[in-house]
């Protein structure tokens, strides 16, 4: 069964490519336009050595006049064939790369569809790895795949069709002796290719664990785990270089085999021709043309195993960005399709359950009503299902039953982008693109002025630290706001949000990097934005939500406890417990 599928795959892999390459084949029949004029002259040029090889008859007679045109014709043949042979490795050239800049818009496409759950399940390093590792071993293995098939479809006919002139008896022998080569190369491809597609498949994760050790550095040393550290990537970097030591040893088993039976038969057809020579059936210029022309038959073939190892490489990359493209995406909006215009935020959550494993149930038959304008705050131990909550609402994560209701609209039927414009995030952690502060904080809202972008700061008590940057509100920000601090960070996402004057609001412990006396200032201008919106606050510091007008108090994905500060605390029950601890 595992044999059929292996199969199945290399058919499947093999259809899918063909069609990202038929797309450039224009592209493709230009180069092999070039190829087969390139080649051709390429191919004339040995009946025409072997003409030139008759005209020296012997020691004082050579017929110079004729060897002399016979020279020159060769000369500018040869030239013309590099010309063409050239531009079908530009126009082969552009073909590949095309075809691999397709499959890596379609690969960065997909990503942007998939749901959180898959990136949650896959290490980051890995999913670079296929965007970057795997899609540029398809364009080396398709570049030196395509100029390698163009050539040798064209000499190995056109070397038939010139030996079948000279000598089909010798001809046949070589016939005969040349399958082997193909045979060979099959056998050895077969065992190689399970080798790349593993090595492939150990450099994502090698990737994925040094991305992971690399972005945690702090933590690495914090806690003295270096050489841990080093022996993991050692073991990993070992079984990468034993499976690549494999497959480059069935693959560099190819090229030599080949050659070996290639001299073999080269040795035949100077044994059989020197035996038609002295028996009167051949010229000697016909036996340096046909040697010629057979070893011209047989480099296509050696050259096309030689890059075997490539071929490989590229076949089993490609395994893995198509099983990328073939993830399961988000789920899109269900007819019959709602819009929220002029959304009022009235949420409702009906009966929902919810596990991340479906063997561990989280939230079970959870129900809550939100009005507009409400702040709802949200507080439990960890892994109570707080943030879950607001993940489900945003539909990051999809419901196992039950329904969500925005302004009385199951969310399944508002088209998602619509949906989550409507919603303000500011999670625990801050994300920045690398551009300027004023991009970042106009990175949700199109047609901002630098105006709104002042307001916002200042709003959020950001304009002060941002005019001591080097270049005020044009200063880059570095990758992932590596020249700023956790709090400054923080502070631009709270002003990226609200620019977007959302009619809801999520914040999860959107104030857990910022100190003390900042958060006292920012939680005035949280009740300043929050003021008629909707608003979800996911708090542990509990001091944070006592002006919330709803608490919901979550134990294991259940509403244990409901009301406002003061009257959880009367009740002196886990909220009462979870405030004083």
């Amino acid at each position: 069964m595992e044999s059929n599928h292996r199969v199945s795959t290399k058919k499947t892999t093999r259809k899918r490519l063909w069609g990202y390459i038929g797309k450039s084949k224009k592209v493709l029949l230009t180069a092999f336009l070039f190829s087969i004029l390139g080649n051709t002259m390429a191919v004339f040029t040995p009946l025409l050595m072997g003409k030139a090889v008759d005209t020296i008859i012997g020691a004082g007679k050579v017929d110079f006049e004729t060897l002399k045109g016979i020279l020159l014709l060769m000369l500018v043949l040869y030239l013309v064939s590099s010309l063409f042979q050239w531009l079908m490795s530009v126009f082969s050239n552009r073909a590949s790369t095309n075809i691999v800049r397709e499959m890596r818009e379609d690969a960065f496409r997909k990503l942007n569809k998939l749901p959180v759950s898959y990136f949650d399940r896959h290490p980051h390093g890995d999913v670079i790895s296929r965007l970057t590792n795997d899609i540029d071993a398809i364009s080396d293995g398709l570049f030196q795949g395509i100029t390698q098939v163009m050539s040798s479809v064209v000499i190995i006919a056109g070397s038939f069709v010139f030996m079948m002139t000279i000598s089909p008896l010798i001809t046949l022998g070589v016939i005969i002796v040349t399958p082997l080569c193909f045979f060979l190369a099959s056998f050895i491809a077969k065992h190689s290719k399970l080798m790349f597609h593993r090595q492939s498949s150990l450099t994502g994760e090698l990737n994925g664990y040094a991305e992971e050790i690399i972005e945690n550095q702090k933590l690495v040393m914090a806690f003295s785990y270096e050489e841990k550290t080093m022996d993991h990537f050692k073991e990993q970097n070992k079984e990468l270089y034993r499976v690549g030591q494999k497959a480059q040893w069935y693959s560099s088993l190819t090229n030599p085999t080949t050659r070996l039976i290639n001299n073999i038969a080269y040795v035949m057809v100077t044994v059989m021709g020197a035996l038609l020579s002295l028996a009167g059936k051949l010229s000697v210029g016909n036996i340096a043309s046909f040697l010629t022309y057979s070893n011209q038959f047989a480099k296509p073939i050696n050259e096309i195993t030689a890059v075997t190892t490539q071929i490989q490489a590229a076949f089993a990359s490609a395994e893995r960005i198509f099983a990328l493209l073939d993830e399961e995406e988000e789920r899109i909006a269900e007819e019959p399709y709602e819009e929220l215009t002029d959304c009022q935020g009235n949420v409702e959550f009906r009966e929902v359950c919810f596990a991340y494993k479906k063997e561990v149930p989280l939230i079970e038959n959870f129900n809550l009503k939100v009005k507009k304008g409400s702040t709802v705050a949200i507080v439990g131990p960890t892994g109570s299902g707080k943030t879950t909550l607001v993940n489900l609402l945003m539909r990051f994560y999809e419901l196992d039953s039950g329904q969500i209701f925005v302004d009385d609209k199951d969310i399944l039927h508002i088209k998602k982008n619509n949906l989550r414009q409507s919603i303000g995030m500011v999670l625990q952690e801050s994300w920045l693109i690398t551009g300027t502060v004023a991009e970042n904080i106009a990175y949700g809202k199109a047609g901002v002025t630098r105006e709104d972008i002042i307001n916002a700061a200042k709003a959020v008590k950001a304009h002060g630290f941002i005019m001591r940057l080097p270049k005020g509100y044009d200063t880059l920000i570095e990758e992932d706001g590596r020249n700023l601090s956790q709090g400054q960070k923080q502070l631009l996402t709270i002003a990226r949000v609200l620019i977007m004057d959302p009619p809801m609001l999520i914040l999860d412990e959107a104030t857990s990097s910022i100190d003390t006396r900042t958060e006292i200032k920012i939680q005035e201008a949280f009740l300043k934005m929050m003021k008629g919106r909707t608003s979800f606050v996911i708090a542990h510091r509990l001091s944070t939500i006592k002006e919330a007008d709803t608490i919901l108090v979550l134990k294991n994905g259940n509403i244990i406890e409901q009301g406002n500060h003061n009257e959880l605390l009367d009740r002196k029950g886990f909220y009462y417990k979870l405030y004083h601890s």
